[in-house]
């Protein structure tokens, strides 16, 4: 039995309650429906016992930096490239690093490998270069000496002469903290198939490329990509520039506060940054994961990397002298696009006014060209030159693209609860600094309270919050309050419950 001390407070039942953000669970990981990436990402759940859509999202996003040179994929609007972003919730102890590791080991080999190479091509490169360089200086110098026929012969020689030898590609194929100039210069100068990958996406989301003054473009930069439109980039000094045929993958893992904190941003949802990406929040494993329970898979993991090996090591179609890719048509089998069709249709009925989907409809919007990314992904791991994408395909990836809406239905509305729970907060805290009336109205908060409620619908939000957590207690209509009768008005209860 427990003994409450004399100097412990008894709990009070009628007491206001902590101002708690409440998530509801999500639904179970549909794993059956990764298809050729099943056993990898079990292999990997077994070995860090963490929550299955942490693996699972860091193996589709791999698989699409792999494969998304190739192809685009036929969608219901038009061909699309099979980028795929996605932001996977986790807290700190849920073993993201430890799951993303062995997913991103073949990736992390291959980068070496070929940055050995290019160590090697770039002091063939200086050594071209170093030729090419005095050889011009010396047919400039010549022009000088003389005039007319000389300058013309100096023309000629330097048109023979060539362009100037390009350096070797940078051997990166990913980035984890870039700001838009330094992902641009990437594209143009390195591999254009690239991929953002950060067990600590905070980092990114909190950084120099998304602060006040890069944000907006930023955003707008990844949109672009995600779309496969080229990039525009003007620098001082090189002029304005278009870079075709680039792709991004992106897979971000953050903080819960990190990512509620971003969701809230009108701005990442409004430009259409947010509602690109695959969203999940898994429950915690973290109690639960016991050495006994550990599993092993070498054979699936080996599988899998020399799958992304086979894959990383085929050149895709590309124009060397532009490093722009030229990916072919990954177009839908019949049965395929009558599937993804239904499917756009039962979301699009979701987004009406009142429909379960009218919350996220920039998210529900795009569901269905997910699922033919995803769909895409897999086709091509699966095999690279595949001509179409098939009806098992399109049906597992329509399972994932449910379970990823799904999860940001119930993280957008955890997100408006968040800054509900924040505003009313704000007012608690206000009041017991700075109120001394036993009663408060809105237009006391509207007119003296905290910046953020000085809007009569924020404010009467904030008041109805703090009534349904028992911190007020609405008084009835007509209730004298300072010397008027007052159609709407609050008592302050104190922290034990009583009534001021």
């Amino acid at each position: 039995m427990m003994h409450v001390h004399a100097t412990e407070t008894p709990f009070n039942p009628e007491a206001p309650q902590p101002l708690v953000r409440e998530t509801a669970a999500g639904a179970a990981y549909p794993v059956e429906a990764l298809g050729p990436l099943r056993d990898a990402v079990e292999a990997v759940q077994g070995m860090t016992q963490a929550p299955v859509a942490i693996p699972a999202a860091s193996a589709l996003t791999v698989a699409s930096l792999a494969v998304q040179g190739f192809a685009n994929v036929e969608t219901l609007g038009g061909m699309r490239p099979l980028s795929i972003y996605a932001l996977t919730i986790a807290r700190s102890g849920e073993r993201k690093s430890a799951c993303d590791a062995p997913l991103m080991a073949p990736l992390r080999d291959h980068e070496k490998e070929r940055a050995k190479a290019q160590r090697e091509e770039m002091q063939s490169w200086t050594n071209a270069h170093a030729l090419w360089k005095g050889e011009r200086d010396h047919i400039l110098m010549e022009a000088k000496k003389g005039k007319g026929e000389k300058r013309t012969a100096a023309q000629a020689d330097l048109e023979a002469l060539g362009p100037e030898p390009e350096a070797p590609a940078s051997a990166d194929r990913t980035v984890t903290e870039p700001t838009f100039e330094g992902l641009t210069k990437l594209f143009a100068d390195g591999n254009p198939s690239l991929g953002l990958f950060s067990d600590e996406g905070g980092q990114f989301l909190g950084g120099h490329a998304m602060n006040s003054e890069n944000r907006q473009k930023t955003l707008a930069a990844f949109n672009d990509l995600w779309q496969g439109n080229p990039i525009r980039r003007t620098r001082s000094g090189d002029g304005h520039s278009t870079l075709y045929g680039r792709r991004l993958a992106v897979h971000l893992m953050v903080q819960p506060t990190v990512a509620l904190g971003f969701m809230a941003d009108p701005l990442a949802a409004d430009t259409g940054f947010l509602p690109r990406f695959l969203m999940c929040e898994p429950p915690s494993a973290i109690g639960t994961r016991m050495q006994a329970n550990t599993k092993r898979d070498d054979m699936a993991m080996a599988n899998f990397s020399g799958r992304l090996r086979d894959i990383l090591d085929t050149t895709p179609p590309i124009d060397l002298e532009t490093r722009e890719l030229q990916p072919r048509i990954l177009n839908l089998t019949p049965g395929a696009r009558a599937q993804l069709s239904a499917f756009s249709d039962v979301i699009e009925t979701a987004q009406a006014p009142g429909g379960d989907l009218a919350h996220i409809s920039g998210t529900a919007s795009k569901t269905a060209e997910q699922a033919a990314r995803i769909a895409g992904v897999l086709t091509l791991w699966r095999d690279l030159y595949a001509p179409e994408v098939q009806v098992s395909e399109m049906n597992d990836a329509i399972l994932l693209a449910q379970y990823y809406l799904a999860e940001a239905s119930r993280l957008s509305s955890a997100a408006l609860v968040s800054a509900e729970i924040d505003n009313a907060e704000k007012l608690r805290l206000w009041l017991l600094t700075n109120w001394t009336e036993p009663d408060v109205l809105v237009r006391d908060v509207v007119r003296l309270g905290p910046n953020a409620l000085r809007e009569s619908p924020k404010a009467r939000a904030a008041l109805e919050m703090l009534e349904k957590h028992g911190w007020l207690v609405r008084l009835e209509a007509g209730t004298v309050v300072r010397g008027s009768a007052r159609v709407e008005s609050w008592r302050i209860v104190s922290g034990t419950g009583h009534v001021v």
